[in-house]
């Protein structure tokens, strides 16, 4: 339990950090002032060559691979509520690193909705085929599923 919160917290701080790298570097490429072929063309460019960009992408890289090691290793229904806690890492890392001014309304929505995610029941099972929520055919009617299943043979 201790290894997947250590994973989780350094992947969800990776992920915050990417974000706020990321919004740099799209600031310091400017808009999209025309859609057009030359346009297009300048921002891919800019946007691959900007140190920004480039260390807010790897980053979020990090930040996945975090979160396929704790998908491997832990139930869906219990990783994912607490990636919620992102929502709060993200905007403190975008008040402290760009200097955003962020409104109380926004605080609040933002602790609200990672309060709402974290608190939701979560219940650890066994990895076993058996407590898998979703069997092959699970969104299939009852009756297809009798009619088009291969007859079980046995040897």
């Amino acid at each position: 339990m201790t290894k997947i919160l250590v994973i989780l917290i350094a992947g969800l701080v990776c992920e915050a950090i990417g974000v706020v790298f990321l919004s740099k570097g799209l600031k310091q490429i400017g808009e999209v002032r025309h859609v057009h072929a030359a346009e297009i063309w300048r921002v891919v460019k800019a946007g691959a060559t900007n140190p920004s960009i480039l260390l807010g992408v790897a980053l979020e890289t990090i930040f996945f691979i975090a979160l396929l090691v704790l998908l491997s290793r832990s139930d869906v229904s219990f990783i994912w509520p607490l990636t919620a806690m992102g929502f709060v890492l993200t905007t403190l890392a975008a008040k402290f690193f760009l200097q955003e001014q962020i409104p109380p309304l926004r605080w609040l929505e933002c602790c609200s909705s990672c309060s709402a995610r974290a608190s939701s029941p979560s219940v650890r099972r066994s990895r076993s085929a058996s407590s898998l929520p979703l069997q092959p055919g699970w969104l299939l009617p009852a009756n297809f599923r009798r009619r088009h299943s291969p007859p079980l043979r046995s040897f």
